[in-house]
């Protein structure tokens, strides 16, 4: 693509760990640039730190020193509250064990970051729904996430992170519960609902079996990148 533009650029990132009179250094001085309109990759061992990246990268955890900017924001020059407010307008995160609320609904945790950045409860649900009919489970949207399955759970977790339309998504091994066909349905729903030239969608995974919808892979080993391009090494 010739229209890509850089909407992720990461300077320096160190990430250390205090545990006790030991400090553990997680990420060690990471450079890089992600692209808009791109499905990128993050592959490695675990302990890598993968997870580490994308959480700082998401706003979630701060670097210990570097700078992240997203979308032209260097977002941990932000006060506290304003580095909220920028998540719930920019960022979707898809976690690895979906992290839906047992009291509600399917709709009712699709809408949450709709109601967090201050919308109506009931037009919030109402988006939530219609995210769900997106994705194919708007028979579900009534019931709580213990009366759903494993695949139904991760689809409202993929409607919850796309329901306020965020230009950056980030999902964390999004088909490690999958057999092979969900897997595979999810992430072509990911590209097909997640993925447009304005919007950005990094993916933490070891699933081999994806690897070829990447347009980016990223391998990292003990907290560096040791590797970027369309395909792995040897592939």
């Amino acid at each position: 693509m010739s229209d890509l533009k850089t909407a992720i650029t990461l300077h320096k990132i160190v990430k250390e760990f205090s545990t006790g009179s030991q400090t553990i250094r997680v990420l060690h001085g990471i450079d890089a640039e992600i692209q808009s309109g791109e499905l990128t990759y993050l592959v490695g061992e675990s302990g890598s730190g993968k997870t580490t990246m994308i959480s700082i990268i998401a706003g979630i955890l701060y670097p210990t020193s570097g700078s992240v900017s997203v979308f032209g924001q260097d977002i941990y020059s932000l006060s506290d509250d304003d580095l909220v407010r920028f998540r719930l307008q920019n960022i979707g995160f898809i976690f690895q064990q979906y992290n839906l609320i047992p009291t509600l609904t399917a709709a009712e945790n699709a809408a949450v970051p709709l109601v967090a950045a201050g919308m109506g409860r009931d037009q919030a649900v109402k988006k939530g729904e219609a995210m769900l009919d997106n994705l194919n489970i708007a028979d579900q949207a009534r019931k709580l996430p213990r009366q759903l399955s494993g695949g139904q759970q991760q689809r409202v977790a993929i409607a919850r992170a796309l329901v306020h339309e965020p230009r950056l998504v980030v999902c964390d091994e999004p088909t490690a519960a999958l057999d092979a066909k969900s897997g595979r349905r999810v992430m072509d729903l990911l590209r097909e609902v997640a993925l447009a030239a304005d919007r950005t969608v990094i993916i933490v995974t070891h699933d081999n079996r994806i690897f070829d919808l990447a347009d980016r892979i990223l391998m990292m080993e003990d907290g560096r990148i040791t590797h970027d391009g369309k395909t792995l090494p040897d592939h």
